[in-house]
């Protein structure tokens, strides 16, 4: 999993019909200290995040597990919403 802050949103009127009713949201990955750490991606969202929120993610084929049993096809999903982290 990795951590990243909700920059956006993506509107796709033509796409897959896995896809559909499933929000799209682009993300850049932070590092532990908050700072932006890689390109931004796509993700489908299983949680309900929304734009600014800190969440993570997952990435490959464990990405479409979220929406089982429909295979919706992802490399990026995100899995959770970060209420707080600490690092020492």
């Amino acid at each position: 999993m990795q951590l990243a802050r909700v920059i956006g949103e993506v509107v796709a009127t033509m796409k897959d019909a896995n896809l559909t009713g499933v929000k799209l949201l682009i993300l850049q990955p932070i590092a532990p200290d908050g700072n932006p750490a890689g390109r931004t991606l796509v993700a489908l969202d299983s949680v309900g995040a929304g734009t600014g929120e800190q969440v993570f993610f997952v990435r490959g084929r464990e990405a479409a597990f979220p929406f089982y049993p429909a295979e919706p096809p992802t490399d990026a999903t995100i899995v959770g919403i970060v209420d707080h982290w600490h690092v020492p």
